[in-house]
């Protein structure tokens, strides 16, 4: 069976609103980045509502995301949510969620949603 190989458009990362933050992943940020915790926080994230932390979003993308190289600038410590594009837990429970992830990742566009099902939940 074909891997998937991401195609590096950058869609994962833009948007009005980024991942939420735990704290395990905001020390390692913080740290893969050279910052007090207390630095990262202000300068890196937003607080929104009582218990939620993201990153922030700069230009309508992730503020970790370099769009002239299309990287993630955290790559080696970014957080769970990012690992898991393109292919959330909520891509798996019906066709139609899969339907639309793949209309905007050119990497799944060789790929049909039984056979990246099979690979994927037969291997968690």
């Amino acid at each position: 069976m074909k891997k998937f190989v991401c195609k590096r458009c950058g869609t994962c990362c833009q948007g009005e609103s980024t991942v939420s933050l735990s704290h395990e992943e905001v020390l390692n940020i913080s740290n893969f980045l050279g910052l007090s915790m207390e630095k990262f926080l202000e300068d890196y994230t937003v607080k929104k509502g009582e218990n939620r932390l993201e990153m922030k979003v700069v230009n309508n993308h992730c503020i970790f995301f370099d769009e002239k190289n299309k990287v993630c600038l955290i790559h080696p410590v970014k957080p769970k949510a990012c690992k898991e594009l393109p292919f959330p837990k909520a891509i798996w429970k019906d066709e139609e969620n899969f339907k639309i992830i793949k209309e905007s990742c050119p990497g799944l566009s060789e790929f049909s949603y039984e056979s990246l099902k099979s690979l994927f939940c037969n291997n968690a």
